[in-house]
């Protein structure tokens, strides 16, 4: 009795296939082709992908921004490819791509920071306001460029601290950028005292400035008398000299400026206060003298 089932589901099976052959035969081949469209895009993705990376390269963009658009493109090719693979098989491809806008949408909105940090990091590596190894500020962060990333702009300050500043506030601030000048100006501000003779001071300072070796004399040196202040008379000094010399240079000078004016016995001097006292027309009246009760007898 089980034989005889068990040649019957046979039969069965059988004769469905032979009704359906037409119908499996075409899913087979639907699912082929579909194979073979997947393998041919990814192919495909690959060397345009690698074409437009080294299109970009060529053109001397820079490399995080060629990796990134040729990666972008590599992607967008897949996405048709599997789009166009599912098609074959029968799915409704207006209703997949339907769902996929609206999860782009979503994924936008939820991480519209983050893109408008990749935005900002497209800009930054392709018009290149600053480079790795610079000295910048930005936005009141200031520090070496390490590294510049699609989504943010590593840092190390003065004092040895890694900073990550997100490139979004990087491009919607002031950029500052101390290294990319090969010249660069100081600017000394020195207080004498009142009782000093000005051309006397000013040719000190010219003195001073002209003898360090480091200063570029060709650029020129402004000397004079800037202020008046309550305290003291404020020379500004303004010389020019190499980028990497400029924060030597100024340690340097005012050391020298000091040691001139010293040497010249010209003071410096620091805030002070001069109070003076009036004495009222009160205070100015004699003291009465007191007066002592009489002495009464047998006290």
């Amino acid at each position: 009795m089980e034989d005889l089932n068990v040649v019957n589901s046979i039969n069965h099976a059988g004769g469905w296939l032979v009704r359906n052959q037409a119908l499996l035969l075409s899913y087979a081949v639907n699912i082929i082709a579909a194979i073979a469209i997947i393998i041919v895009g990814m192919i495909v993705a690959r060397v345009i992908s690698n074409g437009v990376n080294r299109l970009l390269r060529a053109r001397h963009i820079d490399a995080t921004v060629a990796d990134f658009l040729s990666a972008l493109v590599r992607y967008g090719v897949i996405a048709f490819t599997l789009i166009a693979a599912l098609g074959r098989v029968g799915v409704q491809t207006a209703s997949v791509i339907a769902v996929l806008g609206a999860a782009g949408l979503a994924i936008g909105l939820a991480l519209q920071g983050s893109l408008s940090n990749l935005a900002a990091g497209v800009l930054l590596v392709t018009f290149r306001p600053f480079r790795a190894g610079e000295f910048v500020d930005l936005g009141g962060v200031t520090g070496t460029v390490l590294q510049v990333q699609i989504f943010s702009t590593t840092l190390r300050s003065s004092d040895g601290k890694m900073v990550v500043v997100p490139n979004g506030k990087i491009i919607a601030g002031n950029i500052i950028n101390f290294s990319r000048e090969p010249v660069r100006q100081n600017e000394f501000v020195i207080g004498v005292s009142y009782d000093a003779d000005v051309e006397q001071v000013i040719s000190l300072l010219r003195k001073v400035v002209e003898a360090d070796s480091r200063v570029l004399q060709d650029r020129g040196i402004q000397i004079g008398l800037n202020a008046m202040a309550p305290s003291s008379l404020n020379f500004v000094v303004r010389c020019w000299s190499n980028s990497g010399d400029l924060q030597n240079v100024f340690w340097d000078l005012m050391k020298n400026f000091k040691g001139a004016l010293d040497e010249a016995g010209i003071g410096i001097p620091y805030p002070q206060m001069d109070v003076h006292l009036h004495q009222t027309a009160l205070d100015k009246q004699e003291p009465q003298p007191e007066t002592q009760p009489p002495v009464l007898p047998g006290q």
